[in-house]
């Protein structure tokens, strides 16, 4: 192949991916993933924190570079990126209620700021937006606290607080309301709790999208870590171990323009990779960093997550 038949192939392959994005951005009509940030729970996901107030701030880059089929093969590729700041409040009351089992009640805001671009190494930029996106509530959770385990269940809602028209291309939010039912566990394999294995799992149902009345296909969505922590100091703690997400779409997605083969095109993705957490008890402050390395998706994007977390307590 000549060098000018290459450069004509990923000209022809960048527009492409350039036609089918904007199509799902101007249609909504495709949709490629949840609306949960796929890996922020991966670790420690069972735990409660200590009772007051807490602040939590997440720095979540997302990058994709495929498009891929529902047989997972690469029908386009191109650039795809969302950056999401996730500030969230947590209030955790002081005392438990005996009638649940000495279950501990807490709630959280999530207040996140969030930039999403898509543009062609050929074709430049395409579209994009950024702004304050749709806000994540949950008013009802409970935790256990057991020697060799916490859970965790709770409900919450996303809001479509973020900037959103139907034939936009610089949307920020999704439009729709959606609640979520999810479940944390972390189980201590060792008796100092220093070896520890810990999932999330948050199921969501979406409502219908105005402008476009489609209903998005609800999803399941899963982290789990498995971490070892070990003592640097008198008040400083590293937590290291691997880490991985999971997302499964489980009902179609319906709607006036969602022909038969895009209904019946249930998204899945796959991601494994690493993570690293020091603790400092004595001042209260946990700072980590997360990466995954997406793999073997299907009807969706495929690329790699970096998240940088930072928590208070006051």
């Amino acid at each position: 192949m000549t060098n000018r038949a290459h450069l004509s192939r990923l000209r022809i392959m960048s527009l492409i991916f350039a036609l089918a994005v904007c199509e799902l951005i101007s249609s909504a009509s495709a949709q490629v993933r949840g609306v949960y940030p796929l890996g922020m729970t991966a670790t420690n996901s069972g735990v409660t924190p200590e009772a007051g107030f807490t602040y939590s701030n997440q720095f979540l880059f997302y990058s994709r570079s495929e498009l891929k089929d529902s047989t997972g093969q690469v029908t386009a590729t191109g650039q795809n990126s969302v950056i999401m700041d996730m500030n969230s409040i947590i209030w955790v009351a002081k005392k438990a209620i005996p009638p649940l089992g000495g279950a501990i009640y807490s709630c959280v805001a999530t207040l996140p700021i969030a930039n999403n671009s898509l543009s062609s190494d050929t074709e430049g930029p395409i579209s994009g937006g950024g702004g304050f996106a749709d806000s994540y509530y949950q008013p009802l959770i409970l935790g256990w606290q057991t020697e060799r385990a916490d859970i965790r269940l709770n409900y919450g809602f996303l809001a479509p607080t973020g900037q959103y028209n139907s034939t936009s291309s610089n949307n920020v939010g999704s439009g729709y309301w959606t609640n979520a039912l999810a479940s944390g566990q972390t189980i201590y394999l060792t008796s100092n709790k220093a070896t520890a294995i810990s999932a999330f799992e948050l199921y969501e149902f979406h409502t219908t999208q105005p402008g476009t009345n489609i209903h998005p296909g609800q999803n399941l969505n899963l982290d789990y870590s498995l971490t070892r922590t070990f003592p640097l100091g008198q008040n400083l703690r590293l937590q290291l171990g691997p880490v991985g997400y999971e997302q499964w779409q489980t009902t179609n997605k319906t709607g006036p323009t969602i022909s038969p083969a895009q209904s019946a095109a249930h998204y899945r993705v796959n991601a494994l990779g690493f993570t690293s957490n020091l603790l400092l008890p004595a001042r209260k402050v946990t700072v980590g960093f997360k990466y995954f390395g997406e793999f073997s998706n299907k009807s969706t994007f495929q690329g790699y997550s970096v998240q940088i977390t930072a928590s208070a307590y006051f």
